[in-house]
């Protein structure tokens, strides 16, 4: 007769016998932490796919639904008055904006993390005319997966995203993206 097997082996006080498991955990741990730092690196501003919906209150009261926006070409542009790159783009965005608003286009600023008095201080400063409200709670912001402002994102005809611009806009950038946009059939 054989004997009865005793099992797994239980490593005895002071060996070795915790190390290989130790070794393998630390070892998942790790790839778990580079995993999720290249998840994270990928999450940048989205850049295609349907654009997330949302509703803004505008500094003048008005409410702003990007759905409601179906069928024309649409600029969310993320800006903060405390942000210089915002302030080099300012006057750019406003002459774009008169430029194409009677062409189907629609400007929508979103002040990202901001106070009321500051903003609508820069607002008159540049003499901004387009559509602009606080981000409350930054949840526009967090939909879009901004970086940091200014960030401009371009919504087609049909909702879907079809690109951003990180950092400040200037000459001939829009002009490009808008008369693209402008050309694609709808429906």
């Amino acid at each position: 007769m054989s004997e009865p097997d005793p099992g797994p082996s239980i490593p005895k006080a002071g060996g070795r016998g915790w190390v290989r498991p130790l070794a393998y955990g630390s070892l998942l741990a790790l790839l778990g932490l580079v995993g999720w730092g290249l998840v994270r690196a990928q999450a940048g501003p989205r850049e295609e796919g349907p654009a997330p919906d949302f509703s803004l209150t505008t500094f003048t009261g008005e409410q702003v639904s990007l759905s409601a926006l179906r069928g024309r070409v649409v600029v969310i542009n993320f800006w903060a008055s405390w942000c210089p790159p915002c302030r080099e783009e300012a006057a750019y965005l406003e002459r774009s904006w008169r430029a194409y608003r009677d062409q189907g286009v629609v400007f929508i600023g979103v002040d990202y993390a901001d106070t009321d008095r500051e903003a609508l201080a820069y607002i008159d400063e540049f003499d901004i005319t387009y559509p602009n409200g606080p981000d409350i709670g930054t949840r526009i912001s967090q939909a879009y997966r901004i970086q940091g402002v200014p960030e401009t994102f371009f919504v087609a005809k049909d909702g879907t995203l079809r690109g951003v611009t990180i950092g400040p806009l200037a000459y001939p950038e829009l002009e490009e993206k808008l008369e693209g946009l402008l050309g694609e059939n709808y429906p």
